[in-house]
């Protein structure tokens, strides 16, 4: 009798299974919504749309795009956190919802170590790009104005703990400059003021910039990479300017919620690698001054670590914390 029992509950727990692997299998049978935690009109934002446009022509399912921004990334991120883990609900994030915020924060209402890594999309460098009609014309004369005037300098910041505000701390460090902080929900607020002349400066991804640089709407000092970038000959690095191993840049990734099984994740992924390798796409990163990353979900998690331990300790020294 009991080997007969035995032979049932094997026989139940295998069809509890089958319909499950029967749903990997046939993802996705339905749309699946990406959530961005930051506002439209920034670089998390806009790459994500030109990606998922080309991604749910792969995937054969619409592809709907949902802006839950504040908190850094926080409140984006705890909706795909709860979602149910089945490929349907995914998150687009800077790294600071899945790295550095549980170092701000006192608490969370969410893991980040816990995600389930798909991809990083794309990466950009960041430049120290300052107002228009600002007195200094490189970064040395930036530097000595700060050092006059301490605290008087303003920064906009993507918001307290994002990639720009942390890039302006490591600044402050290298240099022993104390820059006022002006903290915005996104980047595009944080530009229109930028050009307005109401913040001196911003660490802002290349991209952005670049436009407002040539449009002559304000003006990049210096670039954050270890080498000049191709698009601009005559900008130099940071690291030229007398910081050494001054490199910050940011990156845009997918992620799933806890749990999310390897088949979707797989599947996921190779999709987005088709994508992010198309001739039409690379050209499109290209004029966006994008680089395509990709490769596997274990080379996002390495990035991941690698970036939180970097502001990790960025934000240690600094003793940076938000509520």
């Amino acid at each position: 009798m009991s080997r007969y029992l035995v032979l049932i509950a094997a026989a139940c727990a295998l069809l509890a299974v089958l319909p499950a692997t029967a749903q990997q299998a046939q993802y996705p049978s339905r749309p699946i919504k990406i959530i961005v935690c930051l506002p439209p009109g920034g670089g998390v934002d806009t790459v994500t749309r030109v990606i998922a446009d080309r991604l749910q022509r792969r995937l054969g399912q619409p592809i709907v795009i949902e802006n839950k921004s504040g908190q850094s990334g926080n409140l984006g991120a705890e909706a795909v956190f709860m979602a149910e883990p089945d490929g349907y609900t995914l998150l687009a994030s800077q790294p600071a919802p899945i790295t550095t915020n549980p170092l701000l924060y006192k608490s969370l209402s969410f893991d980040p170590a816990r995600f389930t890594p798909v991809a990083v999309m794309t990466t950009i460098p960041n430049t120290l790009t300052v107002r228009a009609d600002f007195p200094a014309k490189n970064v040395q004369e930036f530097i000595a104005y700060a050092k006059a005037n301490p605290g008087k300098v303003s920064y906009a910041s993507q918001g307290n703990g994002t990639t720009s505000h942390l890039t302006a701390v490591m600044f402050e460090q290298a240099t022993g400059a104390k820059l006022l902080h002006v903290p915005y929900r996104g980047t595009a607020p944080a530009i229109n003021d930028l050009m307005g002349g109401h913040v001196d400066a911003f660490f802002n991804e290349l991209a952005t910039s670049m436009e407002l640089h040539k449009a002559g709407k304000a003006r990049i000092l210096a670039v954050t990479t270890a080498a000049r970038v191709p698009e601009l000959p005559d900008v130099p690095t940071l690291q030229e300017a007398g910081l050494s191993g001054f490199v910050s840049d940011t990156w845009n990734a997918i992620s799933a919620p806890p749990k999310t099984p390897g088949p979707i994740v797989t599947k996921l992924n190779a999709a987005i690698n088709e994508v992010l390798k198309a001739s039409e796409m690379q050209s499109h990163l290209s004029l966006m001054h994008l680089q395509a990353v990709g490769g596997t979900p274990q080379r996002m998690a390495e990035i991941v670590k690698t970036d939180t331990q970097r502001w990790g300790d960025v934000i240690r020294a600094a003793n940076v914390t938000l509520e």
